[in-house]
């Protein structure tokens, strides 16, 4: 099987390639190829080097999407785009790259099976943003998307068009709508849900973070460990099973930002928790407020995605993955 993964320098990419790298039977079937993309060249798995190629391409670029379809993989992960506090400050370099991008990789997909049949699994990785208030207490299965950001509003467009191309039979896709994934590791981004990470990750490292919103905020999040297992899981799901609605809220914890503060003081201790600043940040307390913030995945939860359900095990995923066990 060819695989390829396209923003495979990200922090999803990265861990994606890892897991496939470690664990040969993660996708069902042994990667003969495997091809990964992002705008820098992304790093080689050890284990799956001799079958490995990486290239530095930007997805919006004209021809670029061409020469990846022109491969004809069978798998593709497409996590490439900019963050939400970055396509929000960006109007241009959001649509450019967030949409336009991977309307091109449909197109170019859709082109190269007109030459001969070809039609890949294709992941695409959306958000939670692709709704906007107002809200029920839980979000169900059904619920509209509005979304209220310019990052929703390109995830959820795509989020059409992956059904629709996937209707017609010009790929076999799937759309992740991740919740939001803590705790990243690494630096701070430019993600307006940046801070849920880092007032845990930074203290836990015995460095200081700032909150920029209050603690009665409440949010829909998973680990990272998690974000892999919902890609793996799509790509070897039956999608017979899905039916024409191709994308699906993954299932999550909904948690305040006060409870997360208190999971850090129960694992790391008070002097963590003393490291956590308050600075009020009203551009993003004003984005953060129009996120949702509980759901009811039933579909998802049904077709045997799984994520955390308190963030005692957040923290220590992040403990065990990123710093060897130990604090």
């Amino acid at each position: 099987m060819h695989v390829m993964v396209i923003g495979a320098a990200g922090m999803i990419g990265r861990k994606l390639v890892e897991k496939l790298g470690s664990d040969a039977e993660a996708l069902g079937r042994g990667i003969d190829r495997l091809t990964l993309v992002d705008v820098i060249a992304p790093p080689l798995p050890a284990a799956l080097a001799s079958v490995s190629n990486a290239l530095a391409l930007d997805l919006s670029e004209a021809g670029a999407a061409a020469r990846l379809a022109a491969m004809r993989p069978d798998l593709i992960f497409h996590l490439a785009a900019i963050v939400s506090g970055e396509a929000e400050a960006d109007f241009e370099k959001g649509y450019r790259i967030n949409l336009d991008g991977t309307r091109s990789l449909f197109e170019a997909i859709r082109h190269e099976g007109q030459k001969a049949p070809y039609t890949p699994r294709l992941i695409f990785a959306s958000s939670i943003a692709v709704f906007g208030q107002p809200f029920p207490e839980k979000i169900a299965d059904d619920f509209f998307t509005t979304p209220l950001t310019s990052y929703g509003t390109q995830k959820a467009i795509c989020e059409l068009l992956l059904a629709d191309y996937s209707r017609r039979g010009i790929f076999d896709g799937i759309g992740i709508r991740l919740p939001t994934i803590c705790i990243r590791p690494g630096k701070p981004n430019k993600a307006a849900s940046g801070f849920f990470s880092n007032i845990l990750r930074e203290p836990l490292a015995g460095q200081e973070a700032v909150l920029p919103v209050e603690e009665n905020v409440r949010h829909w999040f998973a680990s990272p460990r998690s974000a892999i297992g919902f890609f793996v899981h799509a790509a070897r799901i039956d999608t017979s099973n899905i039916g024409p609605r191709r994308n699906l809220t993954m299932p999550g914890l909904s948690a305040l930002v006060g409870e997360e503060i208190e999971a850090l003081r129960r694992v790391a201790g008070d002097k963590a928790v003393k490291l956590i600043r308050r600075e009020a940040d009203p551009v993003i307390r004003a984005i953060v407020s129009g996120w949702a913030t509980d759901f009811d995945a039933q579909r998802a939860t049904a077709l045997g995605f799984r994520a955390e359900t308190n963030f005692d095990e957040i923290i220590k995923i992040h403990i065990e993955d990123e710093l060897g066990g130990k604090i």
